[in-house]
């Protein structure tokens, strides 16, 4: 599974004295005043790189519907001169992020994303995503508040406290149900495939004389298909003697849900989407701020007038804080408070996934970026609410070459909850993880993530590009 990617980073430390940075001068002060809200701190500038420059790490990983994968995930910055007006004021001038990955089966996945803060030095920002991929790997536990309970089988009422419990017992054996084979496996019950093509173009501009404030309007479409692996082939194991086998996969949870009416959009097709956001942002650096806040509240709207062929209002808000402590080089308090709804009664299954965020979306509730002790996508209902606490402590940074690394370890919790309903949002049957990361960084716009998330249900791994928030 792309969960369980294993990434080879090979980075070299030599721990400088704490404290000890770059003394380079600065020009004087002429940045727009719409920018000015949003100045690195001093150490973070006199560290900033001038020009252009590559960061990237290899994605390899073995999964055993998609086979085995290899792929490149990396960005190519272009920060500009310290003697640009806004050098002190963006994290770079533009960004090119770019993806591709490939495996033995037809799983594959190439995507791009730019990004130009302050195009042509106006308040204006400009942002355009296109992805093709083909992703066998996506789980599904479910598509209500009944996820909050203990894993279950889609074809049986026994329940497992732990992951691991879990995963024995769907390889192992059973008759089959109406439809399916003699004696039949559920190891990829709880699995779907996903084609998607996906184009977004977001732009956002800078309110007022300060420019804290921005408003922002998008437009998404997407051409979606998906698979679930009845009668497929797959892992087994026979009841009473465990002796390892293959066998027939049985009829998956999401077919289940989507014949019962649960879960609609199984067939994909196009969505159409308008997006929307007000935002307000004093963060000094966003790949990895120190200090400020960050809050928005964001929509999307998709119906038939717009060509989709799906009708649905999905409406997230969320802040997030950063505070820098008096601890150490670089230390850094985090926290983010998030609240999503969807409304529309055919709302489809797919868009219960993640909360859209002009920042970057978030899958809910689960996973690298929510709750770190679960799996992605482990409760999912209509509603949620969901809380992150982080203790960024920076231990050492290094120089080699041109290149600039850093290296944090933080702390963290993560809570969260599932709702049919936003009316009964609460406080109860909150779900809990926490764990500890480690944080590489790579010329400072790039931060590489290791978060290792525990929970009375699962221990996780994840390792990726970015900070959780």
């Amino acid at each position: 599974m792309r969960s369980a990617v294993i990434t080879v980073v090979a980075v070299s430390f030599v721990l400088l004295p704490l404290g000890a940075e770059a003394q380079i001068s600065t020009p004087i002060d002429s940045a727009p005043p719409f920018a000015k809200a949003r100045r690195l701190s001093d150490s973070d500038l006199a560290k900033k790189r001038e020009g252009a420059f590559f960061t990237g790490i290899p994605d390899i990983s073995s999964d055993p519907v998609a086979g085995q994968g290899f792929g490149v995930r990396g960005a190519i910055y272009f920060n500009g001169q310290r003697s640009d007006p806004l050098f002190a004021y963006t994290p770079y001038r533009a960004k090119l992020k770019i993806g591709a990955f490939a495996a033995t089966s037809a799983a594959k996945e190439v995507a791009v994303q730019i990004d130009v803060p302050y195009v042509f030095r106006t308040r204006w920002r400009v942002k355009i995503d296109g992805k093709v991929a083909d992703n066998p790997a996506n789980l599904y536990f479910g598509l209500r508040e009944s996820t909050l309970g203990p894993l279950t089988l889609p074809s049986g009422a026994a329940t497992y406290a732990t992951y691991s419990a879990f995963d024995a017992a769907r390889k192992t054996l059973r008759p089959g149900d109406t439809g399916e084979a003699a004696l039949v496996t559920d190891a990829l019950s709880n699995r779907f495939g996903e084609q998607e093509l996906m184009l977004n173009l977001k732009a956002d501009y800078a309110l007022g004389s300060a420019g804290r404030w921005r408003v922002l309007l998008g437009y998404e479409i997407q051409r979606l298909k998906y698979r679930t692996f009845a009668s497929r082939e797959a892992d087994a194991i026979a009841a009473g003697t465990g002796v390892e086998t293959k066998a027939p996969n049985g009829t998956s949870l999401l077919a289940r849900d989507g014949a019962a009416g649960i879960a609609v959009g199984l067939a994909g097709g196009r969505v159409s989407i308008l997006q929307q956001a007000l935002i307000y942002d004093t963060r000094d650096f966003e790949p990895d701020p120190s200090r400020g806040l960050y809050f928005e509240v964001g929509n999307e709207y998709s119906a038939p007038a717009i060509g989709s062929q799906f009708t649905f209002n999905k409406l997230f808000t969320q802040v997030k804080a950063f505070h820098r402590l008096p601890i150490g080089p670089r230390t850094v308090l985090a926290g983010r408070l998030g609240v999503g709804n969807i409304f529309g009664a055919n709302a489809p299954f797919f868009e219960f996934q993640d909360q859209w965020s002009p920042d970057g979306s978030v899958n809910s509730l689960g996973g690298a970026k929510s709750l770190r002790g679960f799996r992605a996508n482990r409760f999912l209902a209509r509603s949620l609410w969901f809380s992150n606490i982080e203790l960024r402590a920076r231990v050492g940074e290094t120089v080699l070459g041109r290149q600039r690394f850093s290296l944090t370890v933080a702390p963290f919790v993560d809570v969260g909850t599932v709702r049919d309903r936003w009316q009964t949002l609460n406080f109860g049957r909150v779900r809990t993880g926490q764990g500890i990361g480690a944080r590489v960084g790579w010329n400072q716009s790039t931060v590489i993530s290791f978060d290792y998330g525990r929970s009375s249900e699962d221990r996780l791994l994840f390792i990726g590009i970015g900070q959780a928030f």
